[in-house]
């Protein structure tokens, strides 16, 4: 069996008789089925072989980066040929580099760092020999440290003369082609780092999304609501209808859920006495992957105290437009071609029913039949379960009728009652609710409501989601004891909201998928 084993063992062949070799089998003998690739990293190989016999080291860890790109750029960039050529300063930067020319005695090459690129210039007459011997066996895809003074060459490029060069990690992969880049979407998600090397509009949306978040937290701050934590392992999935991820601690040999929303600890919070509170959080909902879904996603939830959900809209307008200036440069941006107004006083406010009327084309005798609706939505292709309530049904019409269409934001409110088990009853109308969901671009990017607080109606609520749960219906609300205590202790009435940022990211980036604006979406298994 042994020799066998051997016989069929992959034969790596290098052009190099250096004893250093041996190091990288295990890696070439992963890549021995792609023949390909196989002879491209062979020769990256080699030549890390023959740097490590003239005993220049592969990753080193004693150059200091004193400048970035992005300040050199700023500091010489409107400087010309001849201010430049008066200047005595030296810059040391580092990046990778993501172009390459040899000349002979000279080399030109771009390095790129977080913050931008700038080109390097490596000649035989400036450079130690030994160091020259390095640059001749660079590659693309190296991540070096350079420093010298700068320079305008004849087309007038701002470049980096360097005085020494100091290899600081060896690729020993290739960076996909210039011109072609990663055209395959999925080996974009999957191999993101390579994406981000590659694509200038891949590091372009999640440097937004740094800014988007970065804004966002500032905004909540500045109006005096304060960031806290809550748990993401918890004994009960509530704050939402979805469902959970479930889980397993070995200590207390306790079945757990990944949490699927925060919004029962930060209403705890205010029974505590914190009156403003928010959290960007982390849920996690066991349900399909789509543009528009994945199962791991970053929310925004606040509660405020003494407020109600018409606060919230307009709250929620002044936050977006606030974050479309910051981010677009104009509270009206473009989506997909479609020109989108985030001015406040320019968004749309519309009743659940209404919004069936005018948008779905649904007259109240025909979504307040039972058999008619569900009818329709089976016809549809849509599965509904044996004794749906009819808010239900009407909510699923809601979602095949009306929201794709809601492409201007849109304040959708007065859900029903039946499918809003956390939200407060309307004080005139108890078969709706105080609460709101806000589309833009046919998607929903938040959901707001006053809160219930009464913890009578609250329990029996609960149990009517129990029941519904006991029927089938995996994504109803659990009964949660503990938090209904809470409620015995007395809430302030409240209102609450939770955005959506993937979906946000989304809009202020102008990205079709979900998976564009998530650094590292899930997906199958590649091995």
């Amino acid at each position: 069996m042994e020799n066998r084993e051997k016989a069929l063992k992959p034969k790596i062949r290098l052009s190099t008789k250096s004893s250093h070799a041996a190091y990288f089998m295990p890696m070439l003998e992963s890549f021995a089925e792609h023949d390909d690739l196989n002879e491209v990293i062979k020769n990256r190989v080699s030549k890390a072989c023959d740097l490590m016999e003239s005993g220049c080291p592969l990753y080193p860890n004693d150059f200091r980066k004193q400048h970035s790109v992005a300040w050199v750029n700023d500091t010489y960039g409107a400087l010309d040929a001849a201010a430049l050529q008066g200047k005595e300063d030296v810059i040391a930067t580092a990046g990778r580099i993501v172009s390459l020319r040899s000349f002979g005695k000279v080399a030109f090459f771009h390095i790129m760092d977080e913050s931008g690129r700038v080109q390097c210039y490596a000649s035989r007459e400036h450079l130690p020999e030994k160091e020259y011997s390095v640059v001749r066996k660079l590659e693309t895809g190296d991540i070096v440290g350079v420093s010298g003074r700068l320079f305008r060459t004849r087309t007038g490029e701002l470049t980096i003369d360097c005085s020494h060069v100091r290899l600081l990690s060896r690729s020993m992969r290739p960076l996909p082609e210039k011109y072609h880049g990663l055209k395959d979407m999925e080996t974009r998600y999957r191999q993101r780092y390579v994406d981000l090397i590659v694509t200038p509009r891949s590091r372009e949306i999640f440097l937004k999304r740094i800014q988007i978040v970065r804004e966002f937290r500032h905004f909540m701050e500045k109006h005096g609501f304060l960031e806290v934590e809550t748990p993401i392992l918890q004994a009960q999935a509530g704050g939402a209808t979805a469902k959970p991820f479930k889980t397993h601690h070995n200590a207390l040999d306790l079945d757990l859920y990944l949490r699927i929303a925060p919004e029962l600890y930060l209403k705890r919070l205010l029974v505590g006495g914190f009156e403003k509170v928010f959290e960007l959080n982390r849920n996690f909902r066991n349900e399909g992957i789509d543009t528009r879904h994945n199962p791991e996603f970053t929310m925004c939830e606040f509660y405020w105290a003494y407020a109600d959900f018409r606060m919230l809209m307009d709250y929620t307008e002044q936050l977006f437009s606030h974050l479309a200036r910051q981010v677009c440069g104009s509270e009206i941006i473009t989506y997909q071609g479609q020109e989108i107004d985030l001015r406040p006083g320019h968004w749309q406010r519309m009743s659940f029913y209404e919004s069936l009327e005018k948008i779905g084309g649904h007259k109240p005798e025909f979504y307040n039949d039972y058999n008619q609706v569900r009818d329709y939505i089976r016809k549809r292709g849509e599965k509904t379960l044996n004794q749906e309530p009819l808010q239900k049904l009407q909510a699923k019409l809601f979602d095949l009728d009306v929201e794709d269409r809601l492409v201007q934001p849109h304040f959708i409110y007065h859900y029903p009652t039946e499918i809003s088990p956390l939200s407060r009853r309307n004080d005139e109308r108890p078969e709706i609710t105080d609460r709101f969901e806000l589309f833009i671009t046919g998607r929903e990017l938040a959901n707001a409501f006053s809160e219930l607080n009464d913890p009578v109606d609250q329990r029996l609520r609960f149990e009517e989601q129990k029941r519904e749960k006991e029927a089938g219906d995996e994504e109803a609300h659990c009964m949660d004891e503990d938090y209904l205590r809470a409620l015995e202790y007395g809430m302030p009435p409240a209102a609450g909201e939770g955005v959506g940022i993937d979906r946000l990211v989304m809009l202020l980036t102008d990205s079709a998928s979900i998976r564009e604006v998530i650094f590292f979406p899930l997906l199958r298994p590649e091995y």
